[in-house]
């Protein structure tokens, strides 16, 4: 699972010109401790052993990949499959690099854990090991991420975890990272901050996508046995900070011809402040550690971003999918608030599954393209349930209420 690869960052953790490691020079000891941690990890057999032991019989890995069949017959064209990440426990993907970072905790001997949220789901999955391993657990999560997402602010209670309130700008998820940070800043010696997306200084970029590329490992094993040995068309995943795109994509990208889709929140319009499409108006910059694609101001101050989900409404994308976007390796798109919730209601009320709002994003993606792919494949990356959206939902569909 933690294999290097062809796009392993360089050792300044780069890709190309973006990422590395834009840090305060008091947590450089930290981070360099967690990169040596991970790799003394990484090259050792009873490290593997015990987080594949925990994915399958802790989180309910392997997840199942599912013919969607009676949503390709009503798009009329691609073959649409679909990655169940939604049925792992906690009920996203977060789990997966939760374990292995609570992992890396108990090796560096920290006993507390810090972490940030935007939709809950990375507080969720945190506060769970942290309550699986014993740790003391405290997330940061903005009062408005909080508002909107009430049911999963209690789970992380219920697990023991301490949920701060963020006040400040925005108060979502980069207001979050930010408190995190400061926190770390502080009491880095007792605690690991367990940050939950493909972004940050380095090494956080690279240890976030190799936990969670077991996501596109299974994918391929398993396609490759529906297909007889052919690979997919095409890959669908939604990307906020990017965690469970990458971990889909990466298994592929030496395969030239399985086409990828990254889907960003295209929010209620284009006005800057009305999405969190990096790629459709975002300029190269530096925010909370990392080089990439960010929303700013003509001013060059951070702008405020929307997106009906809360995972999604982050202003910058994971490094390495800058890097792949302007190479022209992946394409990103986005997807609209609206469609969005329609793609909730057809996936529901066809295949009966929730999606969690933000994976309705690539399902929005593949209705749109699949009825012009005839005799194509397409994977989308199911990233999580939506249980956490219903209340969201009921606001946005009262006929339903």
């Amino acid at each position: 699972m933690l294999q290097a690869s062809v796009t392993a960052p360089d050792p300044l953790g780069r890709f190309g010109e973006f990422g590395g490691r834009y840090a305060p020079e008091i947590l450089v000891a930290p981070l360099d401790e967690l990169e040596t941690t991970y790799r003394e990890a990484s090259a050792a057999p009873g490290f593997h052993a015990e987080l594949s032991a925990l994915c399958r019989h802790y989180s309910g890995r392997p997840t199942p990949l599912f013919h969607a069949r009676r949503l390709s017959d009503h798009l009329g064209g691609a073959d649409i499959y679909l990655k169940r990440e939604d049925l792992l426990h906690t009920g996203a993907h977060k789990i997966n690099n939760c374990l292995g970072q609570a992992l890396l905790a108990r090796r560096m001997g920290k006993g507390r854990v810090i972490a940030e949220t935007g939709a809950g789901q990375h507080g969720v999955a945190t506060a769970t090991v942290c309550a699986l391993f014993g740790l003391k657990c405290v997330v940061y999560m903005g009062e408005e991420d909080m508002r909107r997402q009430a049911l999963n602010v209690f789970r992380m209670r219920l697990l023991g975890a301490d949920v701060v309130g963020v006040d400040s700008g925005s108060r979502t998820l980069k207001d979050a990272i930010s408190e995190a940070m400061r926190d770390w800043a502080g009491s880095f010696e007792t605690t690991h901050y367990m940050l939950g997306s493909a972004l940050g200084p380095h090494p956080y970029p690279m240890i976030v996508r190799d936990f969670q590329r077991v996501i596109g490992i299974e994918a391929r094993e398993q396609f490759l046995e529906f297909s007889g040995g052919t690979l997919p068309d095409l890959l669908i995943a939604c990307v906020g900070g990017g965690s469970n795109a990458i971990g889909l994509f990466h298994p592929f990208l030496g395969d030239a011809d399985v086409a990828m889709v990254g889907v960003e929140a295209g929010g209620r319009g284009a006005g800057l402040g009305d999405h969190a499409a990096r790629f459709a108006g975002g300029v190269p910059g530096v925010l909370q550690g990392t080089k990439s694609y960010i929303l700013q101001d003509e001013d060059g101050q951070i702008a405020l971003t929307h997106s009906v989900s809360a995972g999604l409404d982050y202003a910058s994308i994971g490094p390495e999918h800058a890097w792949l976007r302007d190479r022209g390796r992946v394409e990103y798109t986005s997807c609209s608030d609206a469609d969005a919730i329609e793609a909730v209601k057809t996936l529901s009320h066809l295949e009966g599954i929730i999606p969690a709002l933000e994976s309705a994003h690539a399902v929005a993606e593949a209705v749109k393209r699949a009825p012009s792919a005839s005799g194509q494949a397409f994977v989308i990356n199911l990233s999580g349930r939506g249980d956490k959206d219903i209340g969201i939902l009921r606001e946005n569909l009262p006929v339903l209420g």
